[in-house]
């Protein structure tokens, strides 16, 4: 950009609202920039008060201020968008292992971006631009690019394939429902790319389910090789079946990468073509993995039994020792779970409740220490080691987190930069998009959590916050946040916690504003009740096997994510 005498920061023309850069750009009498568009439906939103502020200072105006589009702004931004692409050679790449070449490079090829689906060709940036700037390619559909383009072409009458043959299961040309496959029952290939789409994250579910599957296959391997009691012939069994195991699990996330992947794209033919194989699953291993006699399995469930009681004793004297030390804040534990019996320990081991080796597994309910119910014994710390006890200790793991308007539910409303989420009263006009949640009034964030993490919401209504795996269900009856396995819920309004459709009645109702921890690596996750003190609501100990995130239910009201950094 220097050389064209332009020294600008793209950030400078960027719309503080949409984050894009500015389109149609007014200057408001603060001096601020916005497109036209968005500030608009911002001010939109603040018409029942009559009372209009700027997004970025908060300066308020009265009456609604008339702005009026800033040329000056305007030019810039086409200007930067012109040198951007002329004398940014770094956006250009090579063409290298695995990617799609421009077809209209000389010489050495540069790195397609793009696909067209008229013209059938794959194009770089700076080729792709005439189909932007041309009103002659105005029609022609672009979609990532794909080596795989001639495929759309009818090789019989070479003519784009813009039909499917449900009879045949393939796609096909206008000429060929009329010669080979006349009288079969045929429709275009968006109407069958749209049914199959639907079927998308049920077939997702059903991959993660068996990833699930897999991965406690494989802990029964682990319980099974530490017991180190059985013949040399059958530890070579275990260990061959924990090899097939992993490379099932191997094998069904590059399956699940590959449809998340084929339910962006725009080409239907390609997706029609690739989904029948990627949903195709092999017979699961479930089947080798028994336990081969009765004194083998007695073995494991008293070796597995001591282990838990080992555990728990150790718990007890680290608890113990603990609350010695922090007498003031006491969280009290069921004695139902102090009190476990042996042969009620293994069983609750193989449902799907084993905990990584090295952390307790806690399914402690807290409760008022001010009203114990019957069924306390013991005090418990009110943290896990390593994590914070103060708001302020909190503070420094806090992220701000965008809500994603794709997931958003078509009666939710996004404002507020896409922070605040409230429930219309009629549908909005998001298009439609596979990851919208369509029969819960839910909303997820944009980014996916790892590794240590805080935030707040501002809640009033009939309002839950969660968190979730990325390819939780979006429709149906287990869509629901807290209503499966794949997600966890604090219910605000009924002051309840709910995972995989079990509930769980909170010590008391949490304030306005909820805060929410998450130490994925350690598998903590934690919610507090904020007012002039921080209370905490309850605690969560799972191992979480993928990034989270942040996800909002408003059945009225609204919710929003507060910016605390």
């Amino acid at each position: 950009m220097a050389q064209r005498g332009i020294s600008l920061d793209e950030h400078m023309l960027r719309c503080a609202i949409c984050l894009d850069l500015l389109k149609d750009p007014v200057t408001i009498p603060c001096g601020h920039n916005y497109c036209s568009e968005c500030i608009k439906n911002h001010w939109k939103e603040q018409d029942q008060k009559a009372i209009y502020s700027c997004p970025q200072c908060r300066e308020v105006f009265i009456p609604r201020p008339v702005v009026g589009k800033n040329t000056m702004l305007a030019q810039l931004v086409e200007e930067m968008k012109k040198v951007a692409l002329q004398d940014a050679p770094h956006l250009h790449r090579y063409v290298g292992p695995g990617d799609v070449s421009c077809d209209f490079c000389t010489g050495r090829k540069m790195k397609a971006t793009k696909s067209c689906l008229q013209c059938l060709a794959s194009y770089c940036d700076l080729h792709l631009q005439p189909h932007y700037d041309s009103p002659a390619f105005k029609t022609h559909k672009l979609v990532t690019a794909s080596a795989d383009i001639q495929e759309n072409i009818c090789s019989l009458h070479n003519k784009m394939k813009e039909l499917f043959c449900r009879s045949d299961q393939q796609t096909i040309c206008f000429l060929c429902s009329m010669d080979e496959h006349k009288g079969h029952d045929t429709v275009s290939a968006a109407a069958e790319r749209t049914e199959w789409q639907q079927e998308l994250g049920p077939r997702r579910q059903d991959i993660w389910q068996r990833v699930q599957d897999r991965e406690e296959a494989l802990k029964v391997c682990d319980v099974q090789q530490l017991i180190g009691s059985q013949q040399e012939a059958e530890m070579r069994r275990v260990e061959e079946l924990q090899q097939r195991v992993q490379q099932e699990i191997s094998e069904l996330t590059r399956r699940d990468h590959e449809l998340e992947k084929l339910s962006h794209t725009e080409d239907h033919v390609q997706f029609l073509r690739r989904y029948p194989s990627l949903i195709s699953l092999g017979p699961s291993t479930n089947s080798d993995i028994t336990i081969r006699s009765p004194s083998y399995f007695n073995q494991i469930t008293y070796a597995v039994t001591e282990l838990i009681q080992k555990l728990q004793d150790t718990l007890r004297q680290e608890w113990t020792r603990i609350s010695s030390i922090e007498p003031s804040a006491p969280i009290y534990t069921s004695s139902s779970q102090s009190k476990t019996s042996q042969a009620a320990a293994f069983p609750a081991l193989t449902e799907s409740k084993v905990p990584p080796r090295g952390s307790p597994q806690n399914h402690s309910k807290v409760s008022s220490p001010t009203n114990p119910t019957p069924d306390q014994s013991k005090a418990a710390p009110n943290h896990t080691p390593g994590e914070p006890k103060t708001r302020t200790e909190f503070l420094p793991y806090a992220c701000r987190l965008i809500l994603d308007p794709n997931t958003a539910n078509k009666m939710l409303v996004l404002s507020g930069q896409n922070m605040r989420v409230t429930r219309g009263k009629k549908k909005q006009s998001y298009p439609n998009h596979p990851e919208r949640f369509t029969d819960r009034f839910q909303v997820l964030s944009r980014e996916g959590l790892t590794g240590r993490c805080y935030w707040e919401v501002e809640w009033s209504g009939i309002v839950s916050v969660a968190v979730a795996y990325k390819h939780i269900v979006r429709a149906g009856g287990t869509s629901g946040f807290g209503d499966n396995k794949m997600s966890w819920a604090l219910y605000c309004h009924n002051n309840k916690y709910i995972h995989d459709g079990r509930s769980l009645d909170l010590p008391a109702p949490p304030c306005s504003r909820i805060g929410v921890y998450l130490d994925h690596e350690a598998g903590v996750l934690s919610f507090y009740s904020i007012s002039s003190t921080m209370a905490l609501l309850h605690r969560v100990q799972a191992a979480f096997t993928q990034p989270l995130h942040a996800g909002i239910c408003v059945g009225s009201g609204s919710a929003e994510l507060l910016l605390l950094l």
